[in-house]
């Protein structure tokens, strides 16, 4: 009873926060807001506790969230990107361990050096989800916002891997490097191909059972696609290879079942509309958690700061500003160098962090914000050594992770905002290649309907002729005045715009007049639940593309 509690106040938490973000004054990113309120629920008064299982919480939290993302990311850009994306998901996470392992142990040589490389290895991979509910949505320039998303869903995998090395090493005192690097392409690689493999299956299956079904309810098919992450991590994760890229390469091979012809809307609707809400709970949910944690860290952490003097606290704050400062620099000077060598070998389309000048680079630094995968694998880190002995360095490493994600949040709410100041996250290629689909569109419909209309005046009397002949009229005039919305005349353009303006406010009034006539109909007992339920659902959707459209108006 107590764990459905539980459950149930970190739901309403996750409610409340996209409630305050709107109401309180000083506008705060969503996660910032959302590790608040956590703390705040770890206060002893609400005698809320919940205990952190870095297992569980990787396999119930990441692998929905980094499917959904490898799912919406721009394949195109990906692809295009790869060059970047690998240099940073691959090359700078597993040159971030060594770097920061041998500094930290270093400056604090109560770290074993295996400790310090295994919390080099938490610190490597960035965090997305983070990053956009800092900047918010179209901030970041589109190139940079790919990399940086493209980064997040591979360098989780090389981080978290480097980590089990460390751990291996620290546990035995043993490690080698060749069979290490062998372990991590052969972990990576399967890890891929399983994930491919079941998302592939689950594409034919799919296809298979609805041309066998026998209705249009896409129920089953939302409930098995929302099992799939699962399936594809656990699958990894069983025959020893990287759950977290398991669930990524599903993700981007459902990609191509949403590109099918044959997916009706209520399944489009459905899947969208249930992926973003278990997308809100679930992020919610993670930094909810994470703020659950952060007084038990920072508790700790005084405690052991009190045996030794006020003095021991202070250094421990300048340990985490000194790991900050230290990843922030590695990041600038590598793509710097990246962007040097993009120069270099006159590759300028192979990477565009070889634009000029020093914001994208700054953009790019900031972006690399540490989230709750880094505290997932921090809290990992063994409690005992085999021989029963206290890991070393343990509540160290945690302190110093814990306090490197919020220290790196916090510099990219003030910092971002500042170097992205009269940068637009909209480009003007995105937007002729948008209005060039429009125009294609709206055309391939209108000769579809010069088609239909012929086909369907086959036949009919003259009376009949005269009515399909005024529907199609009618129907060709949508599009017709949609082009001229997309024409190149100014007086025309403005002329067009006010007419679709128009249109769109009468019709939506008009399905407003309906759903209130429905409901003052089933109030007064004249239609029943069923009646109103499947009509509402038609004006619904009516009225939701009515929106989409008065957006690009």
């Amino acid at each position: 009873m107590e764990s459905v509690f539980t459950i149930l106040v970190l739901l309403t938490t996750v409610g409340l926060s996209g409630f305050v973000t709107r109401v309180i004054a000083l506008k705060l990113p969503l996660p910032l807001i959302q590790i608040l309120l956590g703390c705040v629920l770890a206060w002893p008064g609400f005698s809320l506790h919940v205990t952190f299982d870095p297992e569980f919480f990787m396999m119930l939290f990441i692998p929905p969230l980094l499917f959904a993302d490898a799912w919406r990311i721009p394949k195109r850009e990906f692809f295009r990107q790869r060059g970047a994306i690998l240099a940073l998901a691959l090359g700078l996470a597993l040159v971030t361990v060594p770097v920061i392992g041998y500094s930290v142990h270093a400056l604090i040589p109560a770290i074993p050096l295996s400790v310090a490389f295994a919390l080099a290895a938490v610190l490597a991979p960035t965090d997305a989800v983070a990053l956009s509910g800092i900047a918010g949505k179209g901030a970041i320039p589109s190139n940079l916002r790919h990399i940086l998303e493209g980064e997040a869903l591979m360098n989780d995998a090389s981080g978290l891997v480097a980590l089990r090395f460390a751990i291996a090493a620290a546990m035995t005192g043993v490690f080698s490097l060749r069979h290490a690097f062998l372990s991590f392409v052969m972990i990576a690689v399967g890890g891929l191909a399983i994930g491919a493999a079941i998302g592939w299956l689950s594409i034919v299956l799919s296809s298979w059972f609805k041309k066998r079904a026998s209705d249009e309810d896409p129920a089953a098919g939302v409930i098995m696609m929302l099992l799939l992450p699962f399936a594809a991590y656990l699958s990894a994760e069983r025959a020893g290879c990287s759950g977290i890229l398991a669930a990524v390469a599903a993700g981007m091979m459902m990609n191509y079942q949403s590109l099918r012809a044959d997916m009706s809307i209520v399944t489009r609707l459905r899947i969208r509309g249930t992926w973003g809400m278990i997308e809100f709970v679930f992020n919610g949910m993670t930094f909810i958690l994470l703020g659950l944690q952060l007084p038990h860290i920072i508790g700790s952490a005084l405690i052991a700061a009190e045996a030794q003097g006020y003095t021991h606290m202070v250094v421990l704050i300048g340990y985490v500003l000194l790991v900050l400062m230290m990843l922030h620099l590695l990041r600038f000077g590598w793509m710097w160098g990246l962007r040097w060598l993009a120069r270099r070998r006159r590759q300028r389309n192979a990477t565009d962090l070889a634009v000029s000048g020093w914001r994208p680079l700054i953009i790019m630094t900031l972006g690399g914000v540490r989230g709750a995968v880094t505290l997932a694998g921090a809290l990992s880190l063994p409690i005992l050594l085999p021989d029963g002995m206290p890991f070393p360095g343990r509540e160290m490493a945690i302190f110093i992770a814990s306090g490197t994600i919020l220290c790196s949040l916090l510099v990219a709410i003030v910092g971002l905002p500042m170097v992205l100041h009269g940068v637009s996250g909209k480009e003007d290629g995105l937007a002729a290649e948008e209005r060039y689909a429009r125009i294609e569109a709206a055309q391939a419909a209108i000769r579809a309907l010069a088609e239909t209309h012929d086909q369907i005046k086959v036949g009919l009397d003259e009376s009949a002729t005269v009515r399909v002949a005024d529907c199609f009229a009618r129907v060709m005039d949508l599009y017709r005045r949609h082009l001229e919305v997309l024409g190149a005349d100014q007086t025309a353009d403005e002329m067009a715009r006010l007419d679709d303006q128009v249109d769109i406010k009468l019709r939506t009034r008009g399905l407003q007049a309906q759903r209130a006539e429905l409901l003052r109909l089933r109030r007064r007992q004249k239609i029943n639940d069923e009646t109103l339920n499947k009509l509402l659902a038609e004006i619904d959707l009516a009225e939701a593309a009515l929106f989409t459209r008065s957006r690009t108006v």
